[in-house]
């Protein structure tokens, strides 16, 4: 099995600093920072750019769910939180329903 590593939160986030101003490679950060897979990086990524910076502070294999994030998370936090998860709902309905329209007018010409 392998060994998981634990990276400090500050390391998450200077890693993630470098990305946005492009200053070093992938390559350059994980030798700098002894990261051992890319996708980590990309993973760090992912949760600063969907507001869910929470999870840089989480224990190895804690997954925090919706609204299951730190006991300290502030209400107008949580509040920020379900306004994203609604709007990105929103938007994945109004995507279904487009494509279910292509799809319709597709097949039932025929």
């Amino acid at each position: 099995m392998g060994h998981k590593n634990h990276y400090p939160e500050e390391i998450k986030r200077e890693v993630i600093r470098l990305k946005l101003l492009g200053e070093l490679s992938n390559k350059e950060i994980m030798d700098r920072y002894g990261i051992k897979n890319v996708s980590q990086i990309k993973t760090w990524l992912k949760w600063f750019r969907e507001g869910e910076e929470h999870r840089l502070a989480q224990p190895i294999g804690k997954q925090y769910t919706f609204g299951k994030g730190p006991e300290d998370d502030s209400e107008l936090g949580r509040l920020r939180k379900k306004v994203k998860y609604y709007e990105m709902r929103d938007e994945m309905l109004g995507k279904y329903r487009e494509i279910e329209r292509k799809w319709f007018r597709k097949y039932s010409s025929k």
